[in-house]
């Protein structure tokens, strides 16, 4: 591939970029369509939704306006004044489909100092967001004339827009914070301008075609605003990392002093190979995500696939076409600064500080593995403790929103879960006496249970046959109380009642239950997910590198790095240690998708370093090289531009790790810490110190694989000065006649 790229320069670039522009053309032309609530969630709460769907329900967003005073009650004609005028605001937008006084549905606190009054909005969820800020602006226009009382409003939509605004905005702030960080970070490895900003233009060329990709393709696998997260993510990473090591590696040969030609065929037939193997590591990992069954999952899964094939495809054509077009012009727009700080020995030797490190490594192998391996283990130990939850909006906000806040209050005058569990019964006449009182059997078992409180709602659609029952569950949404409260209504409560008339159904749906049946299918999957990842990224290692034992440490160095970053992530966001410098608090759980997620990724991920550092080992080895000697060479060799590429990971995954969702900041900081990890624990001690205690033994492979390609890393690296021309000097007599001298 980067020999028929360096020959057909302009077919290769111009082909890209017309492939760019025809992706991001046609994919804005498509548009996205986006995963529905009856695909996004497993168990009842899909099959609740799929109810609705078919019987042309669309699932109304509620809002709640708290109405709070500190020195009247609820009776007070001055406070009925005010509750009467929310009413009629609410109802002035036009917005609102119905809206329930709190003198009617009872919705009255304890201590008669709050009211609740209850609306739901206009059309489905999506148009209910849109439409919901004017029905915010009437209660805040209540609220400026009232100052003496609380008048909040809180719901589905309020919250639902709240963080379709949060995510647009954090998604624009992550672009133009990563890009530039990753620009400076390549200016500091190359010291020129040219090689510096190549492989973020690539990258960023790569993430526009995959968006246009997914987009296109979105009719057959639904995408979300997760996805997008991801795929820039995952692809500015990927795309600048696969291009830095191609790139480094063809400097380094013409530093070497072999010709451009040589140098060009040299990086694609070790670091271009290296890329190849890497892409497919990772592509193969995120397909593991398939196998949850997840819609959200799917999509994540999809869009980094594609990103990533995309970032591999424009590394090893497009690229080398460009090197091959710039040769040394690469080096332009040098820095001096810069280019004093380099020392021209470094990429050969490592520089300074990781022959501090790997000196000792190699010196007392035994100390190191142990040393580093206790290391990874205390850091993996909360892993212990870890609890997953479909986090609740509360969770995923930051301390201080106004959401938050009015969450609290409700919370305090009317204690328990904020969001109701809703029974979507399904039966053949729903308007039947039996029916009628089996939901009145319902609402009174609800009540006495002492697990769920009131208001309890009802609403019958007998044109269609299905009534929906919302009922609070106390507790906070998703923890062991509300659990407790869905588990005795779904399998007490419900088949004692509506259930027992024949021919119903009777899901549960809610945000508790949203939870609970995302864990429980996270749960069921995880297990075959991560056998799937692992067993595909030992046979990828062992075919590749035809070792048993390579194959073995990569993997067993990647579980050790990924049970760290899941200790870190659990002590952080679940206890709270630490969590201030990061600018949020322990919400005592982490986010569901994040652990299974974090492992597929981090999976692939780390297989960059390794295949890369490993191939540079067996390269050595190939030359003749003893192997602690190559081990050494690979590890020196590979230590810039490992710390390079490590540096722009963890600087691009930081910069998610600063985002106001929850869920983002945990998968942001979970990556950086286990891509920090990884190329300084794992590569500079562990993977060295491993080696070389295992010797010969590292190239061990039993005779009955002996059936296994041979896929070789690459043409053999040919001797400096290779690529010359010969040239002819004048024979002596000493050569005899008819003999000319040549001299290579």
């Amino acid at each position: 591939m980067g020999a028929w790229s360096a020959r057909h320069r302009k077919t290769a670039v111009f082909g890209w970029l017309l492939f760019v522009v025809l992706a991001a053309v046609l994919g804005g032309v498509h548009g996205s369509t986006e995963v529905t609530e009856s695909e996004s969630m497993p168990g009842q709460v899909s099959r609740a939704a799929k109810i609705l769907d078919e019987a042309g329900l669309k699932s109304p967003a509620s809002e709640t306006v708290l109405v709070q005073s500190t020195t009247r009650s609820a009776d007070d004609p001055d406070f009925k004044a005010v509750v009467s005028q929310v009413v009629a605001a609410v109802d002035g937008t036009g917005k609102a489909a119905e809206v329930r006084s709190p003198y009617d549905t009872k919705a009255v606190s304890r201590d008669g100092h709050s009211v609740l009054v209850l609306l739901t909005l206009k059309g489905d969820r999506e148009e209910a967001v849109d439409g919901v800020q004017s029905v915010m602006d009437a209660v805040a226009g209540v609220q400026r004339q009232h100052p003496d009382l609380t008048v909040v409003e809180l719901g589905d939509a309020s919250s639902g827009k709240w963080i379709q605004d949060q995510f647009k905005n954090d998604f624009a702030r992550a672009e133009w914070t990563a890009v530039p960080l990753a620009l400076g970070i390549l200016l500091i490895a190359f010291g020129a301008l040219v090689a510096a900003v190549l492989p973020v233009v690539l990258a960023l060329t790569a993430f526009v075609a995959a968006g246009g990709l997914v987009a296109l393709s979105s009719g057959l696998l639904h995408t979300s605003n997760d996805a997008s997260s991801v795929m820039l993510l995952v692809g500015l990473a990927v795309g600048v990392d696969y291009c830095l090591f191609y790139l480094r590696r063809e400097r380094e040969e013409r530093a070497a002093g072999r010709d451009a030609a040589t140098a060009l065929t040299v990086a694609a037939a070790t670091s271009g190979r290296a890329v190849l193997v890497s892409g497919v590591t990772v592509v193969v990992a995120m397909a593991g995500m398939f196998l949850t069954g997840i819609a959200d999952f799917r999509a994540m899964a999809y869009a980094t696939i594609v990103v990533v094939i995309t970032a591999v495809l424009g590394s090893l054509t497009v690229l080398p076409a460009l090197l091959s077009m710039l040769g040394d012009r690469v080096e332009k727009g040098r820095l001096p600064f810069l280019a004093k700080l380099r020392r021209p020995d470094a990429v050969r030797t490592g520089g300074r500080f990781w022959n501090a490190v790997l000196t000792p490594v190699l010196g007392r192998p035994l100390a190191s593995t142990v040393l580093a391996g206790a290391v990874l283990l205390g850091l993996a130990a909360p892993l212990l403790t870890m609890h997953t939850a479909n986090l609740t909006f509360q969770q995923q906000l930051p301390e201080g929103n106004e959401l938050v806040a009015a969450s609290q209050k409700i919370e305090a005058a009317f204690p328990g879960s904020p969001a109701p569990a809703t029974v979507v019964v399904k039966a053949a006449d729903i308007s039947s006496p039996a029916m009628t009182a089996a939901i009145a059997d319902l609402k009174a078992r609800a009540l006495a249970s002492g697990r769920m409180h009131g208001p309890i709602g009802v609403t019958v659609h007998a044109d269609r046959n299905v009534a929906t029952v919302d009922i609070p569950l106390n507790g906070t949404g998703n923890d062991a109380t509300s659990n407790d409260a869905l588990k005795t209504l779904r399998e007490d409560l419900v088949p004692a009642t509506v259930l027992t008339v024949p021919g119903t159904e009777a899901p549960v749906t809610g945000r508790t239950a949203g939870s609970y049946d995302f864990n429980a299918k996270m749960t069921g999957s995880m297990p075959l997910v991560f056998g799937f990842v692992v067993a595909f990224a030992f046979l990828l290692m062992l075919t590749s590198f035809r070792s048993l034992a390579i194959a073995v440490t990569a993997v067993v160095l990647n579980l050790l790095s990924v049970g760290a970053a899941y200790g870190v992530l659990t002590l952080v966001f679940q206890h709270g240690v630490g969590a201030s410098l990061l600018g949020t608090a322990g919400v005592g759980a982490v986010e569901s998708w994040v652990p299974l997620f974090l492992f597929v990724i981090l999976f692939g991920l780390s297989m960059d370093y390794h295949v890369f550092v490993v191939s540079r080992i067996k390269e050595g080895r190939d030359r003749g090289l003893p192997t602690r000697a190559a081990i050494a060479h690979g590890i020196r060799s590979t230590a810039g531009v490992v710390t390079s590429a490590a540096v722009i990971m963890v600087a691009v995954f930081a910069v998610f790790g600063t985002l106001s969702m929850q869920a983002m900041k945990q998968m942001g900081v979970g990556l950086a810490v286990a891509v920090l990890i990884d190329a300084t624990v794992i590569r500079a001690v562990l993977l060295p110190s491993v080696m070389s205690l295992l010797g010969e033994h590292n190239w061990y492979l039993p005779r009955w694989l002996g059936w296994l390609p041979n896929l070789s890393h690459g043409e053999s690296v040919p001797p400096v000065g290779a690529g010359r021309a010969p040239q002819e000097r004048p024979t002596t007599p000493a050569d005899g006649p008819g003999h000319r001298r040549v001299e290579v």
